[in-house]
């Protein structure tokens, strides 16, 4: 039998590049069984042009923006809830999937021996060159065997991977609940992928490519302004409060954190600004844990489907 593959867009004032999301989507050698638009508040026309896509999306609009966080929790129990996924296919609505990009990730689970929690496509940028901002992080101490299975499916065994072409099982989310709605934006991909696969195997799949069509080209960490409170605060909150990392993982991905916020403050031309958004960030992640995803989204239309999937994460 084969798999029922949702695709979930999340959208947010980009309305030229969603129709570009969905005609790549329309495109694709294997298509998506369904698509589901998450129209974070938009007030640029997003979810009209999603409407009158030939594509035919459900089209699932949030009264308030809930941030990239909220909107993949969102779609993901919709695409659970309402369509019965095996499998959730996520993307930012500045993703553009070339049109094989699904088939191969579905052609490496297929051969890679075992049931893998999620596979990661390669993102690149407009000109071809690999996106820094989305270089999924190689699972270390990974024993030969297990590479081996990798590269036979034409893959490599990873740590965490970003929601930019992100195929995910839905029995793994079953097990482990949605994306922390709280985080709003930044690390709640990594926050994700990495309680995802603690204890399971992802992929990251380079046959299988995606433009991520961002303005500029670079990482997340180029002087990325007042947004600095977001890394702060919630790689605080995940080092805390999450399941993702055991005391090793903490202490070396903590680690590496530190090192990035220094090199980062150090290049920035807006220093000043940095310091004080991520006092604000260190701040509010010590003044309290990050709210349960059913209660940032209590009340919206998904909220129903929210909590089937929570509670059921819960009840183990």
């Amino acid at each position: 039998m084969t798999d029922r593959v949702v695709a979930v867009v999340v959208a947010y004032n980009r309305r030229e590049l969603l129709q570009q999301t969905l005609d790549a989507l329309a495109a694709q050698t294997r298509a998506a069984d369904a698509v589901v638009v998450v129209d974070n508040a938009s007030t640029d026309g997003s979810s009209g042009v999603a409407r009158r896509h030939d594509l035919g999306p459900e089209v699932v609009r949030l009264e308030r923006n809930t941030g990239g966080a909220g909107g993949f929790a969102a779609g993901i129990a919709h695409a659970l809830e309402g369509f019965a996924a095996d499998l959730v296919w996520l993307m930012d609505d500045d993703t553009i999937p070339t049109p094989t990009a699904l088939a191969q990730l579905l052609r490496a689970r297929e051969e890679y021996p075992g049931r893998p929690a999620l596979l990661a496509s390669r993102a690149v940028w407009h000109d071809g060159r690999e996106h820094p901002m989305n270089t999924p992080r190689e699972r270390p101490f990974v024993a030969p065997e297990l590479r081996r299975r990798a590269e036979r499916a034409g893959a490599v065994p990873v740590r965490t991977a970003s929601f930019v072409s992100l195929l995910v099982d839905a029995g793994a989310v079953r097990r482990e609940g949605l994306p922390m709605a709280a985080y709003f934006i930044w690390n709640d991909d990594f926050e994700y992928s990495a309680r995802l696969l603690r204890h399971r195997v992802g992929l990251y799949v380079p046959a299988s490519v995606v433009e991520h069509r961002t303005k500029t080209f670079g990482a997340s960490d180029v002087d990325p302004g007042e947004r600095f409170y977001f890394e702060i605060r919630n790689k605080v909150w995940m080092f805390a409060h999450s399941r993702a990392f055991g005391l090793a993982g903490t202490v070396l991905y903590g680690g590496s954190s530190v090192r990035r916020w220094v090199r980062t403050i150090g290049r920035s031309g807006e220093r000043g600004v940095l310091v004080r958004a991520g006092w604000r960030g260190l701040r509010d992640a010590l003044a309290a844990r990050p709210a349960p995803t059913t209660r940032v989204l209590a009340d919206l239309p998904v909220s129903a489907a929210v909590e089937l999937v929570e509670d059921g994460a819960a009840r183990g």
